[in-house]
């Protein structure tokens, strides 16, 4: 035997004891460390359950909420109710305004000169009734003694009552060229902001055309869009918790619910859904409903139309 088999061949046991302890297998698991796992994986899966209960009962059940809210407003449109050019724009976007206030002037020139003519022809109807009437005094004065026939006489009438016809109808033509000049100035209807301005100096309007609309912001209100299964127990006057995305939680409005939509979004779509098809896939639907809010919130933080909001109705009140 060689030196080297010689070594090989040596049996050191400390050497040994390392080999066999490495090449062992390792120890499994306890029995009791596996019951303990699975009890605390249990106690925690009762934990979550009695969580979502508690919190589904005590405050899920009591209220329906969503985010797929947003501002409205009931707009006002300015528009002219007599055509002519525009002399001048007194306001601009985002500008507020007082109801009565004015926005825009229309050229008055002809109106001016219409409600001279008219003031002329109106004169001239009551100088003619004056005369009409002092006629039919005298004839009637002299029909008594047969000076006057009856042919006179009722000529007379007639005469009369034709000069007032026409002195009525030229108080109603002054008056629709007083109302006419009057209207060559547009004034705010409603107090409120400035929108959507589409009219230049120099532009010539006709009647009916939309200048600029007034947005009431201090009478704004929430639309807000519940899924159908959500609404089962909302009910008019309840007492609704807002917030919107421009303050964030900082600022929380309160409101109540004033009513439900007439129809849901996608029943009055411009092209409705088909559901009396072959292919047909039931789709929750939403339904808008008004939400009033408080005037002093509003006016501590305006809201302008368009803007998102969460909405969290009381439906236990």
């Amino acid at each position: 035997m060689t030196n080297v088999e010689k070594l090989f061949d040596h049996k050191d046991p400390d050497i040994t004891a390392t080999i066999e302890s490495s090449a062992a297998p390792p120890k499994k698991s306890s029995t009791g460390q596996r019951v303990k796992l699975f009890g605390g994986l249990a106690i925690a899966i009762a934990a979550l359950g009695g969580g979502y209960y508690a919190y589904d009962t005590l405050y899920l059940s009591r209220h329906a909420a969503t985010d797929n809210a947003y501002v409205g407003a009931d707009l006002a449109q300015v528009t002219p109710l007599v055509s002519g050019p525009v002399r001048e724009v007194l306001v601009d976007d985002t500008r507020r305004v007082k109801r009565g206030d004015i926005l825009v002037r229309l050229d008055d020139t002809d109106f001016t000169i219409a409600l001279a003519r008219s003031d002329a022809a109106l004169a001239a109807a009551r100088a003619n009734l004056e005369k009409a009437k002092i006629d039919l005094a005298r004839r009637r004065s002299l029909a008594a003694s047969g000076s006057v026939s009856g042919d006179e006489l009722t000529t007379a009438q007639n005469a009369f009552e034709t000069a007032d016809a026409n002195l009525r109808a030229a108080e109603a033509a002054n008056r629709q060229a007083q109302v006419d000049l009057e209207r060559t100035t547009l004034r705010a209807p409603i107090d409120g902001v400035i929108s959507q301005r589409q009219v230049q100096v120099g532009q010539r309007v006709q009647a009916g055309t939309p200048l600029m609309v007034v947005v009431p912001i201090q009478a704004a209100y929430v639309d807000a869009n519940f899924k159908e299964v959500q609404l089962a127990h909302v009910r008019p006057g309840q007492p609704v918790t807002l917030t919107s995305d421009l303050y964030g939680d900082k600022v929380v409005y309160t409101g109540r619910v004033v009513g439900f939509s007439g129809g849901t979004g996608a029943a009055f779509a411009v092209v409705p859904a088909q559901n009396a098809t072959g292919n047909w896939i039931k789709v929750v639907q939403r339904l808008p409903v008004r939400i009033a809010l408080d005037p002093k919130q509003l006016a501590a933080h305006p809201l302008q139309v368009g803007l998102s909001m969460s909405v969290d109705v009381d439906i236990a009140s």
